[in-house]
């Protein structure tokens, strides 16, 4: 039972300790670094995580967090609209775009299929991908998820969606090791997979 001179600073603790990858310490750590800073630093730091949190949406084309209707990505001009990249996640499209090796833009699925936890295909940003495929403009359909069996399964549901767009239909090179997370390959590793491509059909059965 940790015991501590003030309620307030337990609550604060309390509250940091539930973020992820966030210890007790950690979050003690944390506070009595917040009570060392400025008032108005501290006001500034509640009030950006506030207005984040009120404020946030997502894209309406590609589901990414953004701040309007259109995130900073779909709404470039000088990305190359005819390439999408389908990931699971926000966290991935972020890992995607610090190789600095795409110049696409991007569709955020929401997760992958996954029956022992209830995701089915419905659950997921598919139809939408779907619309932006119809629309005769996109050339290829770039599939980056992560090296698992519910990665993989996503990826040949995703192809048999896609097969008669009359479009490529590519996924990461497998420079990335089975059973791994995309968020933590390293940066040159994943942008290499990228780079290096290859048609997904070409893929099937290896």
């Amino acid at each position: 039972m940790n015991s501590y001179s003030s309620r307030l600073v337990e609550t604060t603790v309390n509250e940091l300790a539930r973020l992820p990858g966030i210890g007790r310490k950690t979050a003690l750590r944390l506070t009595l670094h917040l009570l060392r800073q400025d008032v108005t630093e501290v006001e500034a730091l509640g009030n950006a995580i506030i207005h984040m949190r009120q404020d946030i949406r997502y894209c309406n084309l590609c589901h990414t967090i953004s701040d309007g209707d259109l995130c900073e990505v779909c709404a470039n001009a000088k990305r190359d609209h005819s390439i999408i990249c389908v990931v699971e996640d926000v966290r991935n499209m972020m890992a995607v775009e610090n190789t600095g090796q795409y110049n696409g833009v991007y569709h955020v699925l929401g997760g992958i299929i996954s029956p022992m936890e209830g995701v089915g295909p419905n659950d997921l940003n598919i139809q939408s991908l779907l619309q932006r495929v119809a629309t005769g403009e996109v050339k290829e359909v770039i599939m980056a998820l992560s090296t698992t069996v519910e990665g993989d399964t996503t990826n040949f549901y995703l192809y048999r969606k896609l097969k008669d767009y009359g479009l490529l239909v590519s996924s990461i090179a497998r420079g990335i090791a089975i059973g791994d997370e995309l968020e933590y390959t390293d940066e040159i590793t994943l942008g290499r997979s990228i780079l290096n491509r290859l048609p997904y059909e070409g893929m099937m059965g290896r």
